[in-house]
């Protein structure tokens, strides 16, 4: 495992604060799921991790191409949250893909990594499809990347029958309405080794994320936590206790594969700005300080 390079503590770029204070009002599409507490507007504030950029900017070794997928399930505000986290990453070109496509395309042939974002994940389930799942798999077994955020995450795991089973996870309760809020989390040596060598808890935005165990299948190697939950929200008569000290992110693989996925939202935290990037050169093996398992 190669040592981290970075050390960051930069002040945020009065750009990103002012994509930070427009993001408010596209949050509203990006949960999981449509329900009338997830109708709420969440404002980010945007010094909620100190005006400083605490994942440092990547390293790409190559441009890379990116799918991400647009339809029922993936709210507006993700996918042009997580499209404009891919266009920090210098060269890189973002497709949207519908649900039929994702289904149709050769993703071998056109991408390095499929990206689902925020929305509900048993709806993208069901809009891609059997045919869409399988093709997933595929590309993702022959050496493609996948990333998942919140429903993306749920998505990934082999917990669902729905799901694409491609990461060795299922979730601890299915009482899965935790709330919204901004917790901490904590890098794990693994996580220090891909995103750079960030000591202590920062704060992440969260909106009913996956809580994550592992599903003990034999065929899917075990995953690796990069992040841990520090503080947790247990809302709508979830479970509480669960959370602190679960991943909220982790790292596997899937045959010839990788696969990142992230239970709260980076994308859209002011200081965590790079580290949907990072994730994403990960998947396609195509940063220089890449993480292996």
């Amino acid at each position: 495992m190669k040592r981290p390079l970075f050390r960051c503590c930069s002040s945020l770029p009065y750009a990103l604060i002012a994509i930070t204070l427009s993001f408010a009002h596209v949050l509203k599409a990006q949960d999981e799921p449509s329900t009338p507490a997830a109708a709420k507007l969440i404002v980010i504030p945007p010094d909620i991790n100190g005006l400083k950029t605490i994942i440092a900017g990547p390293e790409a070794i190559r441009p890379i191409r990116v799918a991400l997928y647009e339809g029922p399930g993936s709210g507006d505000g993700g996918v042009i949250n997580v499209e404009a986290s891919a266009h920090q990453i210098e060269g890189a070109t973002v497709t949207r893909l519908t649900a039929a496509e994702i289904g149709t395309v050769n993703l071998s042939n056109r991408f390095d990594v499929v990206v689902f974002s925020g929305g509900s994940g048993s709806a993208q389930a069901k809009a891609i499809g059997e045919a869409g799942r399988a093709n997933i798999r595929d590309f993702v077994k022959n050496g493609g990347g996948y990333v998942g955020i919140c429903a993306g995450a749920y998505l990934a795991c082999a917990g669902y029958d729905w799901g694409l089973g491609i990461l060795d996870a299922c979730t601890v309760s299915s009482k899965w309405r935790r709330g919204k809020a901004f917790l901490d989390i904590e890098l794990t040596p693994a996580g220090r080794d891909l995103f750079g060598p960030v000591e202590g808890p920062f704060k992440v935005r969260y909106a009913n994320g996956p809580v994550i165990k592992p599903f003990n299948r034999d065929d899917i190697p075990d995953y690796a936590p990069v992040s841990i939950f520090r503080t947790e929200t247990a809302m709508n008569d979830t479970p509480k206790g669960i959370q602190v000290g679960s991943p909220a992110q982790a790292i596997g693989t899937f045959g010839k594969g990788r696969v990142f996925i992230s239970s709260p939202h980076p994308e859209n935290t002011p200081g965590l700005e790079y580290m949907i990037p990072r994730a994403l050169l990960w998947s396609a093996a195509a940063d220089n300080h890449a993480t292996t398992l």
